[in-house]
């Protein structure tokens, strides 16, 4: 049922306009990384790894979790359209798989975005004279990421769910975004669910050395306790409904 339920979310968005800021957003840190790196090669001196804090400096404290935000609203959006939240509340589908849905297509978009972000980085690199070989944390840096983008998603659903209009939810991921650079400087990255955006990718230093456990533990607790909360509002709203 599950399954079915994930196909079904597909469908819904295989060919939404959602998908333009999905590749339109990373190209905006990309470029701003880049050109702040070539403004500021005499500091920013170790290659790849000076370029790549400089693309997750912007990407992890703006675009990503916009774009998260917006992906994640534009989905209870499509619910909220003319009657298609009673619809789906009165599916033949336990609630628990509508939300898995959601959030699994959320995860699935946070892999893609992590893909796109690495392609654009080598492109920009090669673009920018480096010839070096790429460094390879790369993939280390983006599976992190995407990991601790799912823990955001699952935070962005539920306020998506609880706030109807689309545009705050979006601020919020932006809000939160640059609240978790700030938490992550004060060292207190593993407790707040937006800093595991940064940390998993190194936002502004690459040689973060990253403790798993804790990021791992943070992760799956956030992921769950905002499912938790996002599917018992779905419960409580059916009730309502009946």
């Amino acid at each position: 049922m599950l399954f079915r339920c994930v196909w079904a979310e597909v469908k819904k968005c295989r060919r939404a306009p959602v998908w333009l800021a999905f590749l339109a957003l990373p190209l905006f840190p990309a470029i701003l990384g880049t050109g702040n790196y070539l403004s500021n090669m005499e500091v920013l001196d170790s290659g790849w790894y000076s370029l790549w804090s400089q693309h997750t400096l912007f990407s992890s404290l703006f675009f990503l979790p916009a774009l998260l935000g917006v992906f994640c609203a534009w989905q209870w959006h499509l619910e909220y359209a003319g009657h298609n939240f009673n619809g789906f509340l009165a599916a033949p589908v336990p609630i628990r798989d509508l939300f898995g849905a959601k959030l699994i297509l959320s995860g699935m978009v946070c892999v893609l975005a992590q893909a796109w972000v690495g392609a654009l980085y080598l492109l920009s690199g090669r673009a920018a004279g480096l010839t070096q070989a790429p460094p390879p944390e790369l993939p280390c840096w983006l599976a992190w990421g995407a990991l601790g983008s799912i823990a955001v998603c699952a935070a962005q659903l539920f306020f998506s769910l609880a706030i109807r209009p689309f545009a705050p939810p979006v601020a919020i991921g932006l809000v939160g975004g640059i609240l978790g650079l700030l938490v992550t400087s004060q060292g207190l990255g593993y407790a707040f669910p937006y800093s595991l955006l940064c940390l998993g990718m190194r936002a502004n230093n690459p040689m973060l050395e990253l403790d798993a456990l804790p990021f791992l533990l943070s992760a799956l607790a956030y992921t769950g306790a905002f499912s938790c909360l996002s599917i018992r509002l779905l419960r409580r709203r059916d009730v309502a409904a009946e």
